[in-house]
């Protein structure tokens, strides 16, 4: 075997894992290793959010300076023991049903871990799950609110947004809102749906509930994603509660200079960030990560009732 190739075992599955030293997080020096290894560790809190979710992988092969990808279908030279679920592509819903889309779907450690040695930092997923039937259950699970702050705000505006929102989902039929960082710049309010809606019926629901915010708040919140208005303002976007869109997945590491994780956080934490007005209280590296699900488990377990 080549020196840069190192063979274990995770589980029970042998893998053989590739240029472990390489830097992926050049300003941080957090190598492809460092990545393998938080994802090895965050899987027991990660796992019961991708299972049964087509995942798609967005791999990064030079560090998060260099160009990227997103990789729906399955890669060449999966292992064997990879899941993987096809499902119709957007052009087959609207179009031409013969279309699909192999996904990889990762309900274990040793996928994960394969799919963090492909260099895939950040890993997204769809607002629906796999039935255990034959026929695909597309149904929503959840709704999203995704919290985007334009110039001149940031995560604090995004703390007061996620609060108001808060208050109205209190009135419809959803349970358990948790909310989460983007790992990025923003974030995202998730809700458990309580009856069956179809999708059409779940994009509407979460329209609805963003204009209404919007026209409570109009100084600060737009639902329009058009440049022009975005000054000075944050998007919900509501946009996202749509079977072919993906969100990044809890736990999921992002592509910034540091390597910053998109993770759950307490309404009291939201609470405390907005009265403080400090941004780096909701900003959360992979060690951060680990430490805080040591301490407080699976801040996100409600959305899994």
């Amino acid at each position: 075997m080549s020196p840069e190739r190192v063979e274990t075992e995770v589980d029970g599955r042998t893998l053989s894992l590739s240029n472990l030293d390489k830097v992926l997080y050049p300003d941080a020096g957090f190598t492809k290793a460092a990545v393998i290894d938080y994802y090895a560790k965050i899987a027991p809190v990660m796992l019961p959010h991708l299972a049964d979710r087509p995942l798609t992988l967005r791999r990064y092969p030079n560090g998060v300076d260099a160009s990227s990808f997103f990789e729906k279908n399955v890669p060449s030279g999966a292992p064997s023991w990879v899941r993987s679920v096809t499902v119709p592509s957007v052009s087959a819903r609207s179009s031409s049903a013969s279309e699909s889309v192999t996904h990889v779907v990762c309900d274990d450690r040793p996928t994960l871990v394969w799919a963090a040695n492909l260099a895939a930092i950040e890993l997204h997923v769809p607002l629906w799950r796999i039935g255990k039937a034959k026929e695909l259950t597309r149904r929503p699970d959840h709704l999203v609110f995704d919290l985007d702050p334009g110039p001149g705000t940031n995560v604090v505006d995004c703390t007061q947004i996620a609060i108001w929102l808060l208050e109205r989902l209190a009135d419809e039929k959803v349970d358990a809102p948790v909310v989460k960082t983007s790992g990025s710049k923003g974030l995202q309010v998730y809700a458990r749906l309580t009856s069956k809606l179809e999708w059409t019926d779940a994009r509407d629901l979460a329209h609805e509930i963003a204009k209404a915010v919007a026209a409570d708040h109009p100084e600060l919140v737009v639902t329009n994603m058009r440049k022009d208005l975005r000054e000075g303002h944050v998007l919900i976007d509501w946009s996202q509660n749509n079977a072919a869109k993906t969100t990044v997945a809890v736990y999921s590491l992002r592509a910034r200079p540091q390597p910053s994780v998109s993770t759950p956080v307490t309404w009291d934490e939201v609470q405390a960030c907005h009265r403080k007005g400090d941004p780096t209280r909701l900003t959360f590296l992979a060690s951060d990560v680990l430490d805080r699900v040591d301490r407080d488990g699976d801040l996100f377990a409600p959305l899994l009732a």
